[in-house]
């Protein structure tokens, strides 16, 4: 920093950015680092290492010479491999030249999505509790989140009645993430269908981060989209990350009418430019070869949310159950603790990670944040150690 910065009296920082709280996330990541020995059950992160074929794919296109820029909107047969995706999976139909977008993961989706329709004034409704990012995307457009409370007695499913109480006449858009960070629930198709009964009646925009989509156990995951006349207001938000084990490749897509695309297209170009190439290639490949793995890899993590349905039974600990992603969110009420002392004691003491429910919004106050995304030795000596933290307090 120069001289001339040091002595200024000047904020310099804007007034947004100082409006966003930091990261309840960040904090424990840091305690992490600095200590050995630690099991974590925090990084919403599979374990799983990029297979081999998708890896390859991306090597094979760095060989051949692509190493340049896409076009803005991602390489065409990525696009067209998300569009046959999505209507194999879910019936809906994308024009991939027009309403399809490849994006740097879903966290730029949601940032195209909030900066292309938000305008300082408009309110941004979310169920609550919510993935850290949502606010703060929100804020950085200058309009408004408005949290929409749900209830581990109703499986955090959001609730139609509950979203109508909220909505104002500057209610713009409803932020929907289902499978659910950092609940692990899911919504139904009726559950859907009727908070898509009060989207028409008040005119709203939803945007759909359906990253989790294919690690839904219990309940068929039903696109927000594939609703009836819901594809013409709906920001389709997916990606690689979760159910492919591709996070740091950081390659995603979001879906849209065409209009409302070609507005977070031109937020895209100025910050972005085009996804990582070689990235591109990979997800190609996920989509093209990659069921399988995909299958396999989530058969997996079905298994450890069995284990810690059963532990977390075992330990007394309250919880709903997960029905999708790679989370659980028990209550630690019971223990006399609020969320954060219970995770900061947890770690300090028995060196096991967990995120306190706080970090994810009002909603999530008493609880902690498990991820199962994690080796299933790690997950086994982790509840172990729950236990004897537990037998102390």
């Amino acid at each position: 920093m120069s001289e001339g910065a040091v002595a200024s009296g000047r904020d310099f920082i804007s007034h947004r950015v100082r409006s966003i709280p930091a990261s309840g996330i960040r904090r424990f990541f840091d305690l992490i680092a600095s200590m050995d020995g630690v099991i974590s059950l925090g990084v919403g992160e599979p374990d799983f290492v990029t297979p081999a074929p998708f890896a390859q794919a991306a090597f094979r296109a760095v060989q051949a010479g692509h190493t340049h820029y896409t076009s803005n909107y991602g390489l065409l047969a990525l696009r067209q491999a998300v569009a046959r995706h999505l209507e194999r999976l879910y019936g809906v139909r994308y024009d991939p030249e027009t309403e399809i977008i490849i994006t740097v993961g879903v966290s730029e989706g949601l940032l195209l999505a909030a900066h292309a329709v938000l305008d300082p004034g408009d309110e941004l409704l979310c169920p609550d509790p919510y993935y850290v990012a949502y606010r703060p995307i929100c804020l950085l457009t200058g309009s408004t989140f408005v949290p929409v409370p749900t209830t581990p007695e109703l499986e955090f499913r959001l609730q139609p009645q509950e979203l109508e109480a909220r909505i104002t006449p500057r209610s713009k858009a409803l932020l929907l993430g289902y499978p659910a960070n950092p609940t692990g629930a899911q919504m139904t198709r009726a559950d859907l269908e009727a908070i898509a009964a009060v989207v028409a009646r008040h005119d709203l925009l939803v945007i759909s981060d359906e990253i989790y989509d294919r690690l839904s156990y219990d309940i068929p995951h039903t696109c927000f989209a594939s609703l009836p006349g819901m594809k013409e207001r709906t920001i389709l938000l997916g990606g690689f990350s979760k159910a492919y084990a591709l996070t740091g490749w950081r390659v995603g897509w979001a879906c849209a009418p065409a209009p409302i695309l070609e507005a977070m297209m031109k937020v895209h170009q100025h910050i972005i430019m085009s996804a990582p190439t070689p990235s591109q290639y990979a997800a190609l490949a996920a989509l093209e070869e990659g069921e399988e793995e995909c299958r396999r890899m989530v058969e997996d993590f079905d298994r450890r949310r069995q284990l810690v349905i059963q532990g977390l039974q075992d330990l007394g600990l309250p919880f709903s159950p997960p029905r999708g992603a790679f989370y659980v969110f028990p209550s630690v009420r019971s223990t006399g603790l609020d969320d954060l002392e219970f995770a900061e004691r947890l770690l300090r003491e028995e060196k096991v990670a967990v995120i306190p429910g706080s970090a994810f919004g009002e909603g999530g106050r008493g609880h902690v944040r498990i991820c199962y995304a994690a080796p299933r030795h790690h997950i086994e000596e982790a509840l172990e150690r729950i236990r004897r933290f537990l037998s102390r307090i």
